[in-house]
C-alpha cells in the first residue's frame, strides 16, 4: 500500500507488497525491494538500492549527499542496502562515490536511531549499530559484530567479524576480530567467548584465541613478531588464520591499549 500523501516519483521502482506511509519520499533513479516498510519522513533518494523486507523508520535518510569537501555536487551516488536489515528513526545514510559499490549494507544488520554511516562505508551481515553510533567515510565492518551506543569510528578503520565494542569507544586504528574492546581511550578487554559460544566455537578454539591475543596484547612483541609468534606457537585454524591476515593487512595499525 503506497499512502496518497507519500511522494514517490515517476521513475522510482518499487516491488511487490512495498508499504510507504504518509510523507515519505522515494525519489526518481530509487530502487525498493518486495515486503519492504517505509515509514512516515523517511526519504529514499537516488542511487540508493534496497533489497528485500526492510523497514526503513520515521526521518531516516538514505542515499544522503556526502558531507566530504572533496565531494563535486553532482556527482552520482550509490547506496546498495541487501534484505532483512532495521533502519531506525533519524539515521543518515550517505551515498558513496569513490567506487562503484559506494555505500554498502549487507543483510540482517540492525541500525539504531541517530546512526550515521559516511561515504563508502561497507558493513556485512548480522551487525548491530547502537544508538548515535558515528562511521566516518570508508569504515569497514566484518560480520556478527555490536557496535554499542556512542561508538565513534574515525576515516578507514576496519572492524573484524565477532567482536563488541562497548559505548563511547572512539577508534582510529583497525579493531581485529573476535574481542571485546572498551574504555574510552579504547583497549582490549579480552575474547568475546559469550558471543562465540553461542555460535557453537569449540572450546579449543576459545582457547587458541585467547593465546593469539595474549601474544598480541600482553607479549611485549612488536606486531610483527607477535604474528610470528602466533604462526609458531597456535595451531592454525580459519579463526587464527584471520586474525593473523587481518593484522597484516591493518595499514594504520590496530588498538593496542590494555
Amino acid at each position: 500500500m503506497i499512502s496518497p500523501q507519500a511522494i514517490v516519483e515517476p521513475d522510482a521502482k518499487l516491488g511487490q507488497n512495498v508499504e510507504v506511509f504518509p510523507f515519505a519520499y522515494i525519489q526518481n533513479g530509487a530502487e525498493v525491494g518486495d515486503d519492504c516498510i517505509i515509514y512516515p519522513q523517511a526519504s529514499i533518494l537516488a542511487g540508493t538500492k534496497i533489497g528485500k523486507n526492510n523497514q526503513i523508520f520515521q526521518n531516516a535518510v538514505i542515499g544522503a549527499m556526502p558531507q566530504s569537501f572533496h565531494f563535486k555536487v553532482g556527482t552520482p551516488v550509490r547506496v546498495t542496502i541487501g534484505d532483512n536489515n532495521i533502519i531506525r528513526e533519524n539515521c543518515v545514510i550517505a551515498g558513496g562515490y569513490e567506487d562503484t559499490e559506494g555505500t554498502s549494507i549487507g543483510n540482517d544488520n540492525c541500525l539504531m536511531d541517530h546512526a550515521h554511516l559516511c561515504h563508502d562505508v561497507h558493513i556485512k551481515n548480522r551487525c548491530v549499530l547502537g544508538i548515535n553510533t558515528i562511521l566516518s567515510s570508508r569504515v569497514e565492518i566484518d560480520s556478527n559484530t555490536i557496535l554499542s551506543n556512542s561508538v565513534v569510528c574515525q576515516v578507514g578503520v576496519r572492524i573484524g567479524r565477532y567482536t563488541l565494542i562497548q559505548s563511547g569507544c572512539r577508534m582510529q586504528k583497525d579493531v581485529p576480530p573476535y574481542i571485546v574492546l572498551g574504555g574510552n581511550p579504547p583497549g582490549y578487554k579480552g575474547v568475546n567467548a559469550t558471543i562465540l559460544k553461542q555460535t557453537n566455537t569449540d572450546d579449543r578454539i576459545l582457547r587458541h584465541i585467547g593465546n593469539a591475543y595474549r601474544l598480541v596484547y600482553m607479549g611485549n612483541f612488536s606486531l610483527e613478531d607477535a604474528i610470528l609468534q602466533i604462526k609458531d606457537q597456535v595451531p592454525p585454524s580459519t579463526e587464527i588464520d584471520y586474525i593473523t591476515t587481518f593484522i597484516e593487512n591493518a595499514k594504520n595499525g590496530i588498538v593496542r591499549q590494555m
